[in-house]
Parts: C-alpha cells; structure tokens; sequence
C-alpha cells in the first residue's frame, strides 16, 4: 500500500500542519480560514449522547489501551472525571459524522472527557466538523501539542500506529513535531520493546529517552526475551507505577544479561548491527526489519565478496608459513 504523504493533502490537513507544535493552549487568531473552521463555531459545537461516538485512528494514550493502573498524577481520569463534574466540560472534543452508520459520530481526539462523560451520564460537548482521515490525522497532533505532552513511550507507540495506518515518515514527524532523528529514537524503541510488554509497563511519564532506549537495547541483544518480560511484569506488585515497572524490567534484565553474557563481548557498530566475539566464536547479527530492512537485504546480497575481498586483504599482510 502506498505511504500517505502530507504531499497529497490540502485545506485544512496543511494549515494543521504549518502551524507545527508550538500552539498554545488558548485558541490564537489566524487569518486562515480553514484552521479557524476546525478550531470551531459556537454553530458547530453539539451535545451529543456518547452512546452515539465511536473510537476513530490510532490511539494516543497508552492508558486507553492497557490494563494496568493509572498512575497516581494530577492528569489522572479521576482528576478529569471530578473536574466535568464539578465544573462541567469546558474544552469540547473533536468529531466527525460516521461515513457508514447514520446518526453516528467517530472521535479525532478527546477520548478522555468522551470517556467522562459517558461515567458521568451525561452528553459531552463536542465540534462537528465534516474532515478526511488525513486532516483528522493531524488535528490529533495538534491537540496533543497543546495540551498535555505525551509520554516518551506514548509518542513512540503513536508515531508507529500512524506509520501503520498508512502514513509516510514524513507525516509522522509533522504530526508529533520531530526531527528524523528524534523519530528514529522513537522508532528504535518500538522495533525491539515488544508491544505487549509495553502495554505492561505503561505510559512512564516520567521516563524518557534513555530509560527507553536502555530497555531497547536489553530486548535487541537477547539479554531478555518477551516471555521472560511478560513473566516479570506480570508478577510485579500491583501498586507500582508505570515508571516504577519501568526500572524493574531493566534491572532484571541487567542481571540477566550479566549472567548470560560471561566471556561474551559485542559492539554495535550502527543501529541494527551487533557484533558478538567469544574465545571460540565470532558472530554478526543483522536486524531485517525497519530502518534497517534496506542495508540488511544489501548485505545479504553482497557478503560474500565482503568476506572474500577481506580474506585476500587479510592473507596479503598475514602470508602462510612456507616451511
């Protein structure tokens, strides 16, 4: 299936996306007729039965789609829930009117207060507006720029939903304001945290790149398995915060690696690569997936005259005994 590009899109998907992720939380003027059309009216702005929304895209928040407990912060649902009920829902949620079921809505953003609302029993306030999936794809983006920062891992897990629904790169990195680089740290760690896993763990919010990447790392050199992961989280106190099961998994599976690894050394010369070198054996390992998926299928092609070539270099300088 053809990648969908930020290229192909117009009206109001590009305005979204030249506004980038500075907006503030306050709506700001614009002289742009089609982001103030999605901003919202007060004509376009419901209230509808949440019986009547469905769940639209890629999720973006990790809390919405695992079974673990929320963590103890003042963005907790609790928090959300108590403030639309004691103070009404003052933000209104973004929806468009369902393609295939009349009478019916699919939310772009605002799950949360929809899932409030719904607790609570009462209609949620929402802004109607009639926009493709490109378009839906990036107020979503935008949203989250605005208001509360994802997780590290959140963002990661949202950044490879998009790419799975269809999107290119260079969509993604609009979308969550990132650089290339900062979209392959993302990348790195979705490729090797497995998934179920990650719903385990959590959002971490208060971990970022390097606890992430650290656990990457440990998946990507064998230190630990998924089963033996999901053996681990799964036995953990439930108490624990995300962030806290975080740190555990990395432990064991440093205390692990330290014990399977003895006499075993390994380099990674670039992302993907690992090199690994005992007294008896020497190994390299190449990952065929992602990023790398186009060096590894060169290489596949290509290593026996790589070896060959180093061979000849190799007996040039180091000649045989003749005697």
């Amino acid at each position: 299936m053809a990648r969908k590009s930020l290229r192909d899109m117009s009206g109001i998907a590009n305005t979204i996306a030249r506004s980038g992720g500075s907006a503030p939380e306050t709506v700001r003027k614009t002289s742009a007729p089609a982001l103030g059309a999605l901003q919202g009216s007060l004509a376009s702005i419901r209230e509808i039965d949440p019986g009547l929304i469905d769940d639209w895209g890629p999720v973006d928040r990790l809390d919405e789609f695992t079974a673990v407990n929320d963590d103890d912060d003042s963005d907790s649902f609790d928090t959300l829930v108590a403030s639309i009920r004691d103070g009404g829902q003052q933000v209104p949620i973004l929806v468009r009117r369902s393609a295939t079921a009349e009478g019916r809505y699919q939310a772009i953003y605002g799950r949360r207060r929809l899932k409030a609302c719904r607790e609570l029993g009462i209609k949620v306030r929402a802004n109607v507006q009639d926009i493709d999936d490109a378009t839906a794809l990036l107020a979503k983006g935008l949203e989250n720029a605005a208001r509360r920062n994802l997780s590290f891992y959140e963002k990661a897990r949202f950044a490879a939903a998009i790419q799975a629904a269809g999107h290119d790169a260079k969509t993604v990195r609009q979308v969550l304001n990132l650089s290339a680089s900062g979209h392959s740290h993302l990348t790195k760690v979705t490729q090797n945290v497995p998934s179920r896993a990650g719903d385990l763990i959590g959002s971490a919010p208060k971990s970022g790149r390097p606890r992430w990447t650290e656990l990457a790392d440990l998946f990507a050199e064998k230190k630990i398995t998924e089963k033996a992961a999901l053996d681990l989280l799964s036995r953990l106190d439930t108490t624990l915060t995300s962030d806290q099961r975080l740190d555990a998994l990395i432990r064991e599976a440093t205390k692990r690696g330290a014990k399977t690894t003895a006499g075993l050394q390994e380099s990674v010369p670039v992302d993907g690569v690992v090199i690994k070198s005992s007294r008896s054996t020497l190994s390299l390992s190449v990952k065929k997936a992602g990023a790398n998926a186009g060096f590894a299928a060169w290489l596949e092609q290509n290593l026996d005259e790589i070896i060959k070539k180093s061979y000849a270099e190799f007996t040039d300088v180091n000649p045989g005994d003749d005697t």
